[in-house]
């Protein structure tokens, strides 16, 4: 990954070093999970060693990037915004670990290794997503308590952005929409919940470890409902475009499932189209911080070319 030339960043022609930050941040964030979770012999050593199979497989760790991002772009330190970093991750990874189940999409691969269920089996698998779910409340129970967002409301802000009414409701409404013709309001739906809902609660989590103002967090949140669609939509594209080893993950699933997808419904470059504009309103959500949110600009650029 090239140095990206980030909209935001200090100077004309300034350059945000993405992978070197995308590095750092992973592995940080990496040391931080190992440290919060239990070790993979404590017991019983089965559930353990899954729950760690799965979030330890490789992940780009883009939402925890995203947290820390957003904490940056509001002065916050890195070390406050560690828990809410760990906590989404391990509720992405749960949701990982389910929806790969042969009651969900039946994927054998993910992150190019065998599922979790392929590994330790569908109880495990789900045991083993069940508990990467509470321990991300653990988790961010430890944050730092902040004058505007106390520990409480942060706890708040994952649970609605992970709950029913969010990232369950859109893999609710995906499930339900296999086989039906949907409109692109129904899909945009489904995106909304499933996929946007968590990056945006990332960016706010992330805000919000830095006692963010309000300006600030309504300026996040425009961001990440936006990035999270265009994150969305280029998945869609990527699943027709792309090969299994490429993605790593099974290729071409969306289609023999007959899920709602923007390519099915819009055409392919119709889809592009709808990805850079969502991507465009993006970066303008990001003009209050005065060129002050380089890796959070460098990061939508990055996740709109993948690719595709």
């Amino acid at each position: 990954m090239a140095r990206t030339t980030s909209p935001g960043a200090s100077g004309p022609g300034s350059q945000f070093d993405l992978e070197g930050f995308l590095r750092e941040r992973t592995e940080t964030v990496n040391a931080a999970l190992d440290g919060f979770l239990p070790k993979a012999n404590a017991r019983p050593a089965t559930i353990h060693k899954a729950m760690r199979y799965s979030l330890f497989a490789g992940g780009k760790r883009i939402r925890p990037a995203l947290v820390l991002a957003a904490a940056e772009a509001c002065g916050g330190a890195l070390f406050d915004a560690l828990p809410a970093a760990a906590a989404v991750e391990c509720i992405h990874t749960y949701s990982l670990i389910h929806d790969d189940l042969p009651a969900m999409d039946n994927d054998d691969f993910r992150r190019g290794k065998p599922t979790n269920h392929k590994v330790f089996g569908e109880g495990i698998a789900v045991l083993a997503g069940d508990a990467l779910l509470t321990v991300a409340f653990e988790i961010l129970a430890q944050a730092p308590e902040r004058k505007r967002y106390p520990v409480a409301v942060q706890i708040r802000e994952l649970a609605q952005a992970s709950g029913s009414l969010q990232l369950i409701a859109g893999q609710v409404a995906d499930l339900e929409g296999e086989g039906k013709k949907l409109a692109v309001p129904q899909l945009r739906y489904i995106h909304e919940r499933k996929t946007s809902a968590l990056l945006c609660g990332s960016v706010r989590l992330g805000g919000m470890s830095a006692n963010c103002t309000a300006g600030q967090l309504e300026a996040l949140t425009d961001f990440g409902y936006h990035v999270g669609l265009a994150f969305q939509v280029i998945d869609d594209i990527l699943d027709v475009t792309q090969t299994s080893e490429k993605l790593g993950k099974t290729a071409g699933k969306d289609v023999v499932a007959e899920k709602a997808t923007y390519p099915a419904i819009v055409g392919l470059e119709k889809s592009r189209r709808i990805a850079e504009q969502l991507t465009a309103k993006a970066f303008a959500a990001l003009k209050p911080f005065r060129g002050k949110a380089p890796a959070l600009q460098a990061l939508a650029e990055y996740l709109l070319k993948r690719d595709r």
